[in-house]
């Protein structure tokens, strides 16, 4: 894969500033980087979600084996 020249990264920005003006590119790199924060934020929330949960079933299969063998000794 070939990475872009640095001229052909000026016509790209040259085009951008053209199509959406230059007052306009800040609010679209601020959009752009409060989305990007968001995204990580919730992925972050899915991943501890899913180590709370992993977790608790880990603690639960402990105690169901301990049960069990408690109830096999009383026996």
């Amino acid at each position: 894969m070939m990475m872009p020249s640095v001229q052909q990264l000026l016509i790209v920005l040259l085009i951008i500033v053209v199509l959406f003006g230059a007052k306009k590119i800040p609010d679209l790199a601020k959009g752009l980087g409060s989305g990007i924060k968001n995204f990580k934020k919730a992925v972050k929330e899915d991943d501890e979600e899913i180590t709370a949960q992993n977790t608790k079933i880990e603690q639960d299969k402990k105690e169901s084996a301990t049960t069990t063998t408690n109830e096999t000794t009383k026996a």
